[in-house]
């Protein structure tokens, strides 16, 4: 578990650009400073961990810019210590699975990249993380069998929130996505079990979600 402390100074400073970037969430800015987020990318990038910037994974992927996750963790409006189970659709290298689970209490992620789930599973174990089970499927049709999840993050661009999603929120949930409207820019969209929706503003667009699984790799 000491592999994914992150170094104070430089997580420090990064804590300190979120706050200036409208960040206010101090149990989000807690959990970041806390992860080592160079653990979840090649060594080669690790340098650039504790930057703003948006880092290559494998399959073509992105570890979005830090400023981005903490605005998306800040719309979950999850409060640690609560005990809520979050589903997670794009568990990416694992990194923002990791975030999760420091503040809810367990995490169910869906990855449509095999090479994703199977390194940031073995991640997650080798780093003692016990609180988040990642599977290979369409993370656009949930995790049915583990909901209803009291808060459901997607970590890419859906233009249409999926209905199978829905279903799996519980009462009192919420569901945050990066939202596409036609003729709009990005932005996250925050969607209550009740149907209560605020559309909140996005520091960089992220990729759209693909339906099913990844044909290769």
């Amino acid at each position: 578990m000491a592999d994914l402390i992150a170094d104070p100074f430089r997580a420090a400073r990064l804590i300190l650009h979120l706050r200036r970037q409208g960040i206010r969430n101090d149990g989000v800015l807690s959990t970041i400073e806390t992860i080592n987020r160079g653990v979840f990318v090649d060594r080669s990038f690790q340098a650039l961990a504790a930057e703003d910037a948006a880092l290559p994974i494998p399959c073509g992927q992105m570890l979005p810019k830090p400023v981005v996750v903490a605005q998306l963790l800040s719309a979950l409006s999850v409060t640690p210590g609560r005990q809520d189970t979050i589903l997670l659709v794009g568990a990416g290298s694992g990194y923002v699975a990791a975030l999760l689970a420091q503040i809810g209490r367990h995490v169910w992620a869906v990855e449509r990249y095999r090479r994703l789930v199977d390194e940031a599973s073995q991640r997650l174990k080798d780093l003692k993380v016990d609180n988040v089970k990642i599977k290979h499927g369409d993370g656009l049709a949930g995790w049915r069998e583990h909901g209803p999840f009291d808060r459901i993050l997607l970590m890419g661009a859906v233009s249409e929130i999926p209905e199978a999603l829905l279903g799996q929120l519980g009462r009192g949930g919420i569901l945050v996505a990066p939202y596409v409207a036609e003729g709009r820019p990005q932005g996250i969209r925050a969607l209550s079990k009740a149907g209560v929706k605020h559309d909140l503003p996005i520091a960089e667009p992220l990729t759209k979600l693909k339906p099913g699984l990844a044909k290769a790799l």
